[in-house]
């Protein structure tokens, strides 16, 4: 009897890949340039069979045919640049402060131009005289920025430069160092996308002194919450002990060995502002000037009073940007329970920004209403993070990382929890024990898995009673694992974690990676092997998503520029040309701003993992359940665990863990139950089909 606990574990080794900084897990770009053309290879994964190619995109003006060619959906969906355009209170500030800073002719960099939105304001705000330069180093939005100043008139008046700033030269890229800055290079935590090391090499090597600069300065706010919900995304060991499965993920000498990285991540805390319990006022953090040299590093000292009694969790973070000189012009991205005399008009929903949290370490910091705690803030040139005065001793730590040495693993906060809920431990060890009592040899498959993963596992193996030799791990890919490999023993039970490869970005259905890999094992698998989880099954529900689906609509005049050339690339949901609809796109709903569920949940189609990968196609009925502006479909996977379809793992919209996958409406429309003069529908056919070769999802919808 060869199983996964007592005896033996054979796992797989998968190459790891690189992610890359453009905000999706399948696109990876390097550019190239020689004296006549520029070009860009764009690494394209296939999420479901783990293969890549590199796609060419060369600098002309009908390259676009082939994004659509190469790439299954909108070359830049998965980007921000989308919602940042549809953001209307960031597009009027940044306009005012651009026509109440740059007032005559002169030279105006651009850094980060994007669609050449600031480049336009800038060039219109001088007239017909004066120079706007812009700086942009990603190719695809270099092609599209030369589109939208055609369209606007501005080909003339505006020069792109296809390179990062800190490549460009006076006297070869640009004729002279530039008057004025213009540009939005920020991330939810400020620093993130490199704004101070591009300041830096701005005022050493493009601006004049004393230049004139959009945005002015930007100031960074703290305050200390209490949040069960924050607590869970990072502080395993301490979940574990409420927890009475008898299993050790973070047993004694490894309390740390699964954890977060030490960041900030960003979040959107307003939907869970009744969780939330503020135990301070905000606190000021940071200072950043845009008009002069700022530093590299920095530190500060703060003194913050205690509001309530509690346990301080989390730091909750935000920044306020002042656009213009004299102090009349705000964005703010502080949650909504902050009020401030500065922003005169509130900000919508949007998902380029967030707030950020830091988790303070381990169960948090008890602290008395009145009681003063010491705050150590720091940044670097990219990040900011916080150091509380009773938290865990330095020496604690250095001793904590010791122990667990190289075994420490670095994992999403939405991982953490899932690993201390005790509905899904429960799932988990249910689904498997109901198994094993019929399996003879067992494999798991473990992509991903690293000398740093195996030693974790052997050491967490022995640390529950188990010997280190239990686990087997063979280093080869799934299609190169052969009988020999297995001691010449066919596999009885096939078990992998339901979001086996969980990128952030990734769709539920491309977590079917695992049916690809269970396919390509199917000659080692024994005629009636078992499968964990045994099936997949696909649901979905209608819903109301006003911020979502604002953020995602086509754009038309932006400022007075026309921008309507730019959402079939960008992914934009409405008003696009025949035969051509939006993608969809994993969100965790529940952070997208007000939503409404207005139909039953429904199952579109099932997977079936006992059998081999193949086209899988469903259709269902809609019954709406509530009168309500329908903007899209939610779709998710359950996954079912055992044959006896008793244990089932949800990830859908209720399941704060887990992102779905959100279908937007070109045109919302008016459902309910009954049909009346107000109601355009009260019911739908979607109809969906699962491409096994693509790893896509193509839905089609039919209100009725």
């Amino acid at each position: 009897m060869i199983s996964v606990f007592p005896k033996t574990l054979i796992a797989t080794r998968f190459l790891s890949r690189t992610r890359p900084r453009i905000h999706t897990p399948k696109l990876t770009a390097i550019r190239t340039m020689s004296s006549s053309t520029q070009r860009m290879f764009q690494l394209k994964l296939d999420p479901i069979t783990g293969n890549s190619e590199w796609v060419v995109i060369e600098d002309n003006d009908d390259g676009d045919e082939s994004f659509a060619h190469n790439f299954h959906q909108p070359l830049l969906a998965t980007t921000s640049y989308l919602d940042m355009l549809n953001d209307s209170p960031r597009n009027t500030a940044f306009r005012q402060a651009i026509q109440k800073t740059i007032t005559k002719p002169c030279h105006v960099l651009d850094i980060g131009a994007g669609t050449g939105l600031l480049s336009m304001m800038a060039a219109r705000a001088m007239g017909d005289e004066g120079r706007v330069t812009a700086c942009e180093s990603y190719l695809p939005m270099v092609k599209l920025m030369k589109k939208v100043l055609r369209i606007n008139g501005m080909e003339g008046r505006v020069k792109v430069i296809n390179k990062r700033s800190d490549e460009l030269e006076v006297g070869l890229d640009i004729p002279s160092r530039a008057d004025a800055l213009v540009s939005e290079i920020l991330d939810s935590e400020l620093l993130g996308e490199g704004l101070i090391p591009t300041l830096q090499h701005a005022h050493d090597n493009l601006l004049v002194e004393n230049a004139l600069t959009v945005p002015y300065r930007a100031t960074t706010y703290g305050q200390l919450v209490e949040s069960t919900f924050l607590w869970q995304l990072h502080d395993l060991h301490s979940i574990e002990a409420t927890v009475s499965d008898g299993i050790q993920l973070t047993p004694p000498g490894l309390d740390s060995v699964l954890s977060v990285k030490r960041q900030q991540y960003a979040m959107h805390c307003n939907p869970i502002q009744e969780e939330i319990k503020l135990l301070s006022e905000p606190f000021k953090i940071f200072e950043f000037d845009f008009w002069k040299r700022p530093e590299s590093s920095g530190e500060t000292e703060l003194c913050v009073k205690a509001t309530n009694d509690g346990r301080i969790h989390a730091v909750v973070s935000w920044w306020v940007l002042q656009l213009d000189r004299e102090g009349t012009i705000y964005y703010s991205t502080a949650p909504r329970w902050i009020s401030s005399p500065t922003i005169t008009s509130p900000v919508g929903w949007c998902d380029h920004w967030k707030q950020c949290v830091w988790f303070v370490p381990g169960s948090g910091i008890s602290i008395f209403k009145g009681e003063e705690i010491h705050l150590h803030a720091t940044h670097t040139e990219t990040s900011i993070s916080y150091n509380l005065d009773t938290q865990v001793p330095t020496s604690e730590i250095l001793n904590h990382r010791c122990m667990t040495g190289d075994l420490q693993l670095v994992l999403p906060p939405e991982r953490v929890a899932i690993y201390g809920d005790k509905g899904w431990r429960l799932s988990m060890l249910k689904a498997v024990q109901s198994m094993l009592s019929e399996a003879s040899h067992v494999m798991s498959l473990l992509p991903g898995l690293k000398e740093r993963g195996l030693q974790y596992l052997q050491a967490a193996a022995h640390a529950n009673g188990l010997s280190r030799n239990c686990i087997e791990v063979l280093e080869k890919r799934v299609k190169q694992l052969t009988m020999h490999d297995i001691h010449q023993k066919k596999v009885d039970l096939l078990i992998a974690e339901p979001f086996y490869v969980g990128h952030d970005g990734m769709l539920p259905w491309q977590n079917l990676r695992f049916w690809k890999d269970r396919t390509t094992l199917n000659d080692i698998l024994s005629e009636d092997a078992l499968i964990i989880p045994s099936k997949g099954i696909l649901r979905a529900c209608a819903i109301s998503l006003p911020d979502l689906w604002k953020s995602r609509c086509c754009l038309s005049n932006v400022e007075g520029f026309d921008h309507s050339v730019v959402n079939a690339t960008l992914g934009a949901c409405s008003n696009l040309p025949e035969l051509e609809e939006g993608p969809c796109l994993p969100f965790f709903v529940w952070q997208c701003g007000e939503f409404d569920v207005l139909s039953e949940t429904f199952d579109v189609m099932e997977f079936d993992f006992s059998k081999q990968i193949c086209l899988c196609q469903g259709k269902s009925q809609v019954k709406f359940t509530k009168t309500g502006v329908c903007h899209g479909f939610v779709l998710w996977i359950d996954w079912v665990m055992d044959l006896q379809n008793s244990v089932v793992i949800s990830t859908g919209p209720d399941r704060r863990y887990w992102k779905q996958g959100v279908k937007l409406l070109g045109t919302p429309r008016t459902v309910g139950p009954q049909r009346s003069r107000n109601v355009q529908a009260c019911s739908a056919v979607l109809e969906a089909c699962f491409n096994p070769l693509q790893g896509e999802l193509k839905i089609i919808l039919d209100f009725l």
